[in-house]
């Protein structure tokens, strides 16, 4: 897709301010898991890039002098698409460490200190922006698109678009519903079981069933919405530009589908019931789980 320099400062620009009011708004505990952690170094790199590029683009010469180099506007549209670039190479793998960070938490397989966990999440965090740096410079066929014209007389430039978050949002919520559909069908097929511990796997049925139903409840109650202005951006000829893919908004609502996956698929029921299951930090669900049948 081709976007004009302004329209592509403004995307930054509103990003910008959405990651930093998202950030304040999760200020309390943005830094207690690696999605907070990610999501402050994701805001940090969305300021400098936007501030480098208006620089850029405002300044009336047409190109400023950095460490020697002459910095031109073929560079904002260079250094947005690897942007996008290195977005798109995230997407899966924030997703899969997310989703590991969540799982350890909740069934607190390997109990952290707030400090240690700190410095875990800051690490990986910073592994992954490496390894996006290394793959979109020496692994993928990542290839520059430029106007073949003088660096005034620039005004768009071509980006790519992003299809990662339709995979990851389908995937997910896909998983989702497998957990609910196993969970309603095992109630169903302990209808009549065996005499020797019925009551116990009766118990344990009603128990999961209950916590997936209640997991999944919470997690709609808040997301409805952004579920419907996801499936309209997505159905939009044009797409989603890959530099504006990877955002705040984007990973709370990862965080609540991951910790909803969680509870539904791999938390085991004793633990939500008896108390034992930690539920990661979310600033926009409540995790409370009531009238759970309570396990013999």
């Amino acid at each position: 897709m081709i976007i004009s320099i302004p329209y592509i400062l403004l995307g930054l620009g509103g990003k910008c301010l959405l990651s930093c009011a998202l950030v304040f708004h999760q200020r309390s505990h943005i830094c207690k898991s690696f999605l907070g952690v990610f999501s402050v170094s994701l805001a940090v790199v969305d300021t400098i890039l936007t501030l480098f590029v208006t620089t850029l683009h405002m300044h009336a010469d047409g190109y400023v002098i950095l460490l020697g180099l002459k910095l031109t506007r073929y560079h904002i549209c260079l250094l947005v698409q690897i942007l996008g670039q290195m977005c798109n190479a995230l997407q899966w793998p924030v997703v899969v460490v997310a989703g590991l960070d969540h799982f350890l938490r909740v069934t607190r397989r390997f109990p952290v200190t707030g400090r240690i966990r700190f410095i875990v999440c800051l690490f990986v965090t910073g592994l992954l922006w490496y390894l996006a740096a290394l793959y979109v410079f020496l692994l993928s066929n990542f290839i520059p698109v430029m106007e073949g014209v003088y660096h005034n007389q620039i005004h768009q430039c071509w980006i790519i678009h992003t299809t990662q978050i339709l995979q990851v949002s389908m995937f997910l919520l896909l998983t989702l519903c497998c957990a609910a559909l196993h969970a309603r069908c095992s109630t169903r097929f302990l209808k009549n079981p065996p005499l020797k511990d019925q009551s116990t796997d009766q118990s344990r049925a009603h128990s999961r069933r209950d916590v997936v139903h209640q997991a999944i409840h919470i997690f709609l109650k808040t997301w409805v919405p952004f579920l419907f202005f996801l499936a309209m951006v997505l159905l939009l000829p044009v797409g989603i530009p890959a530099y504006l893919g990877l955002n705040i908004a984007w990973l709370c609502f990862l965080n609540s589908l991951l910790i909803a996956v969680v509870l539904c698929a791999v938390c085991p029921v004793s633990q939500i019931t008896q108390g034992l299951a930690a539920v990661p930090p979310d600033s926009f669900c409540e995790w409370r789980f009531q009238c759970i049948v309570s396990v013999s």
